[in-house]
């Protein structure tokens, strides 16, 4: 159904329309002034000092001071050069706006705006040299440092032209198309070009730049008709079929394991799908040799996603930012449409609340992109919200129906250089949110990204000497979901040398137990780490203040200390993680006497460090250290007791709704849980 269907048939979408054409109104009422200088990268449009993006207003002309959102006001390079990056994707965006609002109006205002646009990128095009100021690593552009950028931001310019073709209009004319003609040409020499450096010379047919490039180039193709290249893209070396076989796994997670870049990569298959649909190619139901599909992709964002429909941050990837939250929106959109799934439905309308603060489509990707109405849509795939092991991508869920808590535990490949020092991290999640977050990550020009997010310390996990783990990959012992419970066991033995780590995780519909056990060659600091926005003691617990940082530099010296725990030894700590009394997470700590357990502030989520978060440290010093926690309702602390063999925890009691456990630790079988 095109624009002007929509808006005649739903309301929702002349809603939309009517505020997008008053947007462009305001817009349209300035003189069109794009930027003769390219852009630089993105990433270093960070505050150096508070490592929050800076902020960007789409309609300043010519920026020359760029503004923290605390107050510093930055000035000169790198910042110009990240801030044009932000200013030339807003007339991309505006571009595709203005023949989006043409589509539904047939106003000649808008798709002139639109096309005068087009043109005046035509005549700069061909003035920026192959950007000099890149950095070395980077694929080269010639309107942005990177080529990926200027794939993106050409994918964007391209939707827009062919919009305004489809529509059709005085804009359109034989001289605009001859002077666009040039443009085109050098995009698609240059895209041919990095996309033969990067898969024939640099032999990375596996990255997402692939996706990108090869979504650019077949915009450029489709506008002229070009069937014979367009299928090129889809087979052979970095094509397509082949980019989906290597660039995702089995399990159908982008093969970095990071959430972010999965979309990313997702995003640039549709636009590729949408081209070739032109020319009467059906891509969206094709797939990889072991299964990998657009379809699949989709559905792992659902198991990804919590009650709220918010997407976990796994690896890099922003925590909550508005461009992030419109690739998001065009994905599920385009998803929603084809497969039909009210599955996907949470995360959509997730994605339009961190846009426009209500969970209803708004905004041009709800224009463009979306279908019907969104509360036609049916659950389809229960399974989808069940518990869920992605092995080949090394990441497992744990969800009970109707169940108090859920679960999400990573254990897979490092990912590279998008990966996290984080293996057998837990995130923990409720119907109110995320309880214990990963923290997502702050754009690469902070140093906050190899300081505090990408650092074991940032994470759920154990730090062994007070220093991240190393980059490696840990081990799926065992993954049962029964009918009562699902129990996992992960292990690591490469995060430390001589160091063992294993996590066991047994997930009820009432509670959760986290039992992580920890073996060392010689005696060292052995810390377990838990962050969580909401953490706090709970009432009548012994704690009394401490003030400080646990060191001056490198990782724990984004630490300060708040309290610490002084109850008896062998006695039970107990916080709460979230939530009023009876409905929120109480989480009880088994201590030991060499046990230390500090609540501590750290820097907050990705998307605003500044605002501190509460962090746990339970930190032990010798060869051996267990550290159990029970998670269940406030209202129903669970009460603990262990007994050791050999210096070793071999079992533990506990109680939860005057019903009495013990959980058995086996070397082999890892827990046996029994209701006494």
């Amino acid at each position: 159904m095109n624009i002007s269907d929509k808006v005649t048939k739903y309301e929702w979408a002349a809603s939309v329309l009517e505020h997008l054409q008053k947007e462009l109104d305001s817009v349209m009422a300035s003189p069109l002034d794009i930027p003769v200088e390219p852009g630089g990268w993105w990433h270093q449009y960070v505050c150096p000092e508070h490592h929050t993006e800076l902020l960007f207003d789409p309609n300043e002309a010519d920026a020359q001071q760029f503004n923290c959102p605390y107050g510093c006001k930055l000035h000169g390079e790198p910042y110009r050069g990240a801030w044009l990056v932000m200013k030339h994707q807003s007339y991309a965006r505006y571009a595709l706006q203005a023949a989006a609002v043409y589509a539904g109006t047939h106003d000649e205002r808008y798709a002139k705006w639109s096309m005068d646009i087009l043109l005046r990128y035509a005549e700069q095009f061909p003035k920026y040299p192959v950007h000099p100021e890149a950095e070395s690593w980077m694929l080269k552009g010639r309107a942005f440092h990177q080529a990926l950028t200027e794939a993106i931001w050409a994918t964007t310019l391209l939707r827009a032209y062919l919009l305004l073709q489809d529509v059709g209009g005085a804009a359109v004319g034989v001289e605009a198309l001859e002077r666009l003609e040039p443009f085109f040409t050098m995009l698609e020499e240059s895209m041919t070009q990095s996309r033969m450096l990067l898969v024939h010379e640099q032999k990375k047919p596996e990255s997402n730049y692939t996706a990108w490039l090869n979504a650019a180039l077949a915009c450029l193709y489709a506008r002229r008709n070009d069937t014979e290249r367009l299928k090129e893209l889809v087979e052979g070396e970095g094509g397509l079929k082949h980019h989906l076989t290597i660039g995702v796994n089995p399990d159908q997670l982008e093969y970095e394991g990071s959430t972010y870049y999965h979309v990313f990569v997702l995003r640039a298959y549709f636009i590729l799908a949408e081209m070739a649909e032109r020319l009467g190619i059906d891509l969206y139901s094709i797939t990889g040799e072991k299964g990998q599909s657009f379809e699949g992709m989709l559905d792992v964002m659902v198991t990804l996603a919590n009650d709220q429909g918010e997407l976990i941050a796994l690896h890099d990837g922003p925590y909550q930012r508005v461009p992030y939250a419109r690739e998001i929106a065009e994905t599920v959109e385009i998803g929603l449409s084809r497969y039909a799934k009210g599955d996907y439905v949470p995360i959509l309308r997730e994605a339009y609340r961190q846009m426009y603060g209500k969970p209803d489509r708004a905004g041009l990707e709800a224009l463009v992109y979306g279908q019907g109405r969104l509360d036609e849509y049916k659950v389809s795939i229960p399974e989808l919200k069940a518990s869920c092991l992605l092995e080949s991508s090394g990441f497992v869920i744990g969800k009970r129906s109707s169940g108090l808590l859920s679960f999400y535990a990573d254990f897979g490949e490092h990912g590279g250089s998008h990966g996290h020092y984080d293996k057998l991290h837990l995130t923990l999640s409720n119907k109110d949110g995320w309880l214990t977050p990963e923290l997502g990550m702050v754009p690469y020009g902070s140093r906050m990204r190899k300081d505090w997010y990408a650092c074991t310390e940032s994470h759920n996990t154990v730090v062994i000497g007070e220093g991240s783990q190393a980059a490696h990959k840990g081990e799926l012992i065992h993954y049962e979901d029964a009918q009562d419970w699902t129990y996992v066991w992960l292990r690591s033995t490469e995060a430390y040398e001589g160091c063992k780590l294993d996590r066991h995780l047994l997930l009820t519909a009432d509670w959760l137990m986290d039992w992580f056990d920890v073996e060392l060659e010689a005696v060292e600091t052995i810390d377990w780490w838990m962050h969580g926005p909401k953490l706090y003691p709970a009432e009548d617990e012994l704690w009394r203040p401490t003030e400080g940082l646990l060191q001056e530099s490198g990782p724990y010296s984004n630490v300060r200390t708040v309290s610490e725990w002084i109850g008896a030894p062998n006695e039970c700590a107990h916080l709460h993680l979230s939530g009023l009394e009876g409905e929120g997470i109480s989480m009880t700590s088994l201590l030991s006497p060499a046990s230390r357990l500090v609540l501590t502030e750290t820097p907050g989520t990705a998307d605003r460090p500044l605002d501190k978060i509460k962090g746990l440290l339970h930190r032990q010093m010798d060869k051996k250290a267990s550290f159990i926690n029970v998670y269940s309702r406030i209202g129903d602390p669970a009460k603990l007791s262990s007994f050791q063999e050999a210096d070793t925890i071999q079992s533990v009691e506990f109680s939860i709704q005057s019903t009495d456990w013990r959980a058995v630790r086996h070397a082999e079988r890892g827990l046996e849980i029994v209701k006494l």
